[in-house]
């Protein structure tokens, strides 16, 4: 079986000390996120993530040239801007790998007389662990040109955004389905006992072999044993865990929607992105399937692109993808025109370098949206469940204002609400608080008696805002603990002369809005959201 220790074109693993030698290196020149803002300034470090490199070039240069800030500075030049410089300057910024281990290891080429990166080597910094640092394929905004098609991608917004939404509860057995860089990894070592991570191209496994082994200390692997912690499996979306059970399942696939052309070949589809299905076929393919791997109460978190189509909603179109049994949530975070999501993605493969590809690829995308009537493109979260009895949650909702971020936590604390109201089908003995974060805000005219608009807001976790009925704000006022629900209800309706079942009914239907919403929650429960 591969170990992915040595593939061709991708960094090297298969020298334990040597990857040791080179984090130290890189711990003693302070190559972490902070380190590196604070060497080229935090506007230069922001353009940097937009790929933007030439501020960061600038201050990294003028660094250079300072005793205390030239083995920084040189690892920067390097590795983050594709500079290249004599061996010299790399033997001194890695006195202990130096620039022949650079070379041995695979990260930097022989170039115009010197040396420079053959990978992207970057510092990042999570909320789950340390400073650690990722390996990835040099950006086109670095070396021009279309991307290679087994292009393997670094640190993206997609995946930041997967890391930021996925659980983080304790689990026995995880997937990282379409592991890329290993970034998802990262993160679930941090609750996993044992990840298993799979991928289309050796590259990408290659690639993660290199970045989980330079990063064993802080991950908490034991090199000598990666297999206890870590699985790396070649093979196409399930296919390599097919009759296997994960307690947790996450997934960054190759969502992006690309036509199919006739008479291509894989080796002609950028591997990182495009799943080599018409359509939106790898999303829906993988939201019907991912249940046959999830163990009896099991969750799955993936991002994904769906076609929205003329006479028809996003929402009943996931709907169709759902199987029995399955708790959903999906969340749309954007919506783009066909043209608008060709051009994106034409550029994130910088084809726009060659006009006339770009030309022709997008009347492709253009041809291939309208022959099925496409209207928009969505864009968003993917949560799943495999129910261990009837389905209890299935909620679609568009969020496209920033959320707080990790948002994980979050969705975790609401499905536990949702829970917890399905086993209360009467909240009238329950005791309910307000959110810790929860404010309210009223709005009237000058000189009125009373309110005319009555809002709640919240100031953390998706930072919803609702609307109150006078009723409703009198409710949550009492929300203290003291009364139960019923007892808040009784008293309301006795104040404003509403014996009637309909005012009880449609308040406690509201109330269980609030909860769901996070705005109230069981005395009991934990006030994260």
């Amino acid at each position: 079986m591969t170990d992915f220790a040595a593939v061709p074109q991708a960094p090297r693993s298969d020298d334990q000390n040597l990857l040791e030698q080179l984090a130290s290196d890189l711990v003693s020149a302070n190559y972490t996120v902070d380190g590196v803002a604070e060497l080229v300034g935090a506007d230069a470090y922001a353009a940097l993530e937009r790929d933007q490199p030439v501020p960061a070039l600038l201050a990294a240069r003028a660094a250079q040239v300072s005793q205390a800030g030239s083995r920084l500075a040189a690892v920067v030049l390097v590795f983050l801007l594709g500079e290249t410089v004599p061996p010299p300057v790399l033997d001194e910024a890695l006195p202990s790998a130096g620039a022949a281990g650079a070379l041995v290891l695979g990260l930097a080429e022989e170039y115009d007389g010197g040396l420079r990166a053959s990978v992207d080597l970057r510092p990042y910094s999570s909320d789950t662990g340390g400073d650690v640092w990722v390996a990835s394929d040099l950006g086109s905004h670095i070396r021009p040109g279309v991307l290679r098609t087994d292009y393997v991608l670094g640190i993206g917004r997609a995946s930041l955004t997967l890391a930021q939404f996925a659980a983080r509860a304790e689990v026995k057995r995880a997937l990282d389905l379409g592991t890329g860089c290993g970034i998802q990894t990262f993160h679930l070592l941090a609750h996993a006992q044992h990840v298993t991570a799979t991928d289309i191209s050796e590259r990408a496994l290659a690639v993660t072999r290199f970045n989980l082994l330079l990063n064993a200390r802080v991950l908490g692997i034991d090199p000598a044993n990666l297999e206890a912690r870590v699985s790396l499996r070649l093979g196409s979306l399930l296919e390599p865990v097919l009759g296997e059970t994960f307690d947790q399942v996450v997934s960054n696939p190759p969502f992006v929607i690309t036509p199919r052309l006739s008479g291509e070949a894989a080796e002609d589809q950028f591997t990182y992105r495009d799943g080599g299905l018409a359509g939106d076929d790898v999303v829906s393919s993988l939201i019907r399937a991912i249940p046959s791997v999830l163990a009896p109460g099991g969750t799955a978190q993936l991002l994904g692109n769906w076609e929205i189509t003329e006479g028809q909603s996003w929402e009943d179109r996931i709907t169709g993808w759902l199987p029995d049994a399955v708790d959903a949530w999906v969340v749309q975070r954007e919506q783009l025109t066909p043209t608008h999501y060709a051009e994106t993605w034409l550029r994130d493969a910088a084809e726009n370098r060659d006009p006339a590809r770009f030309a022709e690829r997008f009347s492709d995308y253009l041809v291939d949206f309208a022959s099925r009537s496409v209207e928009h493109i969505g864009f968003g979260m993917v949560w799943l469940r495999k129910s261990q009895g009837p389905v209890g949650l299935r909620r679609f909702e568009e969020i496209t204002y920033d959320l707080e971020q990790p948002i994980g936590p979050h969705v975790s604390a609401a499905v536990e609400r949702s829970d917890w109201l399905s086993r209360c089908p009467d909240l009238s003995a329950t005791y309910l608080l307000v959110a810790d974060d929860v404010t309210e805000e009223r709005h009237q005219r000058p000189g009125a008696e009373h309110p005319g608009v009555i809002l709640l807001r919240q100031g953390a976790g998706f930072r919803r805002t609702t609307l109150l009925s006078t009723e409703l704000a009198g409710f949550v006022s009492a929300c203290d603990g003291d009364l139960t629900a019923g007892q808040i209800i009784g008293a309301l309706a006795a104040l404003l002369a509403r014996d009637d079942e309909a005012f009880s009914s449609g308040l406690v239907a509201e109330v269980r809005n609030l909860v769901e919403d996070g705005f109230l929650i069981p005395a009991t429960a934990s006030p994260a959201r």
